[in-house]
C-alpha cells in the first residue's frame, strides 16, 4: 500500500526538487500544496500521512500549519523543508511538533537518512524498489526490441543540454520568476542566519519580491518605503560569468538606534558611526545573498567597492543616483525585519537586461 505523502511549498520549483530527492522507487500517492491553506485541507482529505512542508508561504505559512495540526489533532508527520536555517527556527518548528528540519536547497540523502531514522522509509524498501525497477527496466527493454523491426530508437533519450539551450532567452516568465524567487529564498535565508547570529535576534523573513521591471518603476515598488521614513543606502557592484549588477541595501534612519545598541556601540550616534554600522551590514546581507545566489548557480561573483548612495534622504534620491546606466532590469527585493525591534533592511539586487540570457540558461538546467 503506497504511503500517502504531501510536498507544500508556495514555489513549483521547491516542490519539483523535493520530489525528485524522494527516495528512487519508494512507492507513495503523492500530493501537492502551494500554501498552508491547500495542505490543511489535504491531510483532513487523507492525502498526508506524511508531511514535507516549507515554512516562508502566503495565506497560511509553515508555522501556523504547524500549530493548526497540533489544536486540531491532524494525523500526519511533519518534516519541515526551509531556506530559514536560523537557530530560532529549528526550535520553533519542533516545539510545534515537527519531526525535523531540512535546509533548503534539499540534499537526497538526508532527506533519505530523515525519513529513514523516523522508520518512514527503510532500507529495506530501498532494495525492494531497486530489484523491482531492475525488472521493469529488463522487461521494458526485451519489448521494445520484440515490438521494433529494426535498432532500438533512442528518440526517449532526454537531452537537457538541449533543452536548455531552447529556453535561453532574454524574456523572464512566470516558471522562470518562480525559480529566481525559490533561489532567493535560500539565499536571503542564508543571510538571515547570520544576521541573526551577529546581533542575538530573531530575522523575520519575507517572501521576496522578483520583477523584470523598468528602472524608473523602482521608486514606485518600494512606495511603502518612500512614504514611511528617510533612509541610508550603500550599492555594490558585482560581475561574474557574464551576469552583472548592482546590490542596494536602503536602511531606515530610524532603524541606527536599536542596531547600534544591538552591536553593542558605545558611541555617540552620528553620522560616522551611522556609516559604520551601515557598511557592516551592507557587507553581511549582500555577501551573503550574492553567494547563496552564486553557489545554487555554480558560478561566483566578484563584488566592487561599496559606494554610499547618500544618508538621510528619501529612497528616490537614493536610487535616483545610480540607475542611469540601463532602462530594464531584473529587481530583487528582499525586505528584512528584526522581531521586536522597529528595524527593517531593504536589499535589492538589480542585475542587468543584458544578464538575462546567461541567467535564463543557468536557470533553465535547474528548471529541466
Amino acid at each position: 500500500m503506497p504511503t500517502s505523502l504531501l510536498i507544500c511549498d508556495d514555489s513549483t520549483m521547491a516542490r519539483k526538487q523535493v520530489a525528485r530527492s524522494l527516495p528512487d522507487g519508494w512507492d507513495v500517492d503523492l500530493t501537492f500544496a502551494s500554501n498552508g491553506v491547500e495542505a490543511i485541507a489535504a491531510i483532513k482529505a487523507g492525502k498526508g500521512d506524511i508531511l514535507l512542508l516549507d515554512l516562508n508561504m502566503p495565506e497560511m505559512d509553515g508555522y501556523q500549519v504547524l500549530e493548526t495540526i497540533l489544536k486540531q489533532d491532524l494525523p500526519t508527520l511533519a518534516i519541515v523543508i526551509s531556506g530559514d536555517i536560523q537557530p530560532e527556527a529549528h526550535q520553533r518548528v519542533k516545539g510545534l511538533g515537527a519531526l525535523d528540519f531540512i535546509k533548503k536547497p534539499v540534499d537526497k540523502s538526508k532527506l533519505t537518512e530523515v525519513l529513514s531514522a523516523y522508520g518512514v522509509f527503510s532500507k529495506e524498501d530501498l532494495i525492494i524498489a531497486e530489484n523491482e525497477n531492475e525488472n521493469e527496466n529488463e522487461n521494458d527493454t526485451a519489448k521494445l526490441i520484440n515490438q521494433s523491426t529494426g535498432p532500438v530508437k533512442s528518440a526517449s533519450v532526454r537531452k537537457p543540454a538541449v533543452a536548455a539551450t531552447q529556453k535561453c532567452i532574454t524574456k523572464v516568465d512566470s516558471e522562470m520568476l518562480d525559480c529566481y524567487q525559490e533561489i532567493t529564498n535560500v539565499a536571503m535565508g542564508q543571510a538571515g542566519d547570520l544576521l541573526a547570529r551577529l546581533l542575538d535576534v530573531v530575522v523575520v523573513l519575507p517572501i521576496p519580491n522578483v520583477n523584470l521591471i523598468e528602472v524608473s518603476e523602482l521608486t514606485m515598488a518600494l512606495s511603502d518605503v518612500e512614504n514611511k521614513d528617510e533612509t541610508s543606502g550603500i550599492c555594490q557592484g558585482f560581475i561574474g560569468a557574464g551576469i552583472s549588477g548592482e546590490a542596494l541595501l536602503i536602511l531606515n534612519d530610524s532603524s541606527f538606534k536599536d542596531i547600534a545598541s544591538l552591536m553593542k556601540y558605545e558611541d555617540k550616534l552620528d553620522n560616522n558611526v551611522e556609516l559604520e554600522l551601515l557598511m557592516d551590514m551592507a557587507n553581511l546581507l549582500i555577501g551573503a545573498c550574492l553567494s547563496g545566489i552564486a553557489e545554487q548557480l555554480d558560478m561566483s561573483f566578484s563584488q566592487g567597492h561599496p559606494v554610499v548612495l547618500g544618508q538621510h534622504r528619501k529612497i528616490s534620491e537614493l536610487i535616483a543616483t545610480n540607475t542611469n546606466k540601463w532602462k530594464k532590469t531584473l529587481a530583487i527585493e528582499i525586505s528584512y525585519s528584526i522581531e521586536n525591534y522597529p528595524i527593517k533592511f531593504d536589499l535589492l539586487l538589480l542585475f542587468t537586461e543584458q544578464s538575462l540570457a546567461v541567467l535564463n540558461h543557468k536557470i533553465a538546467y535547474l528548471l529541466d
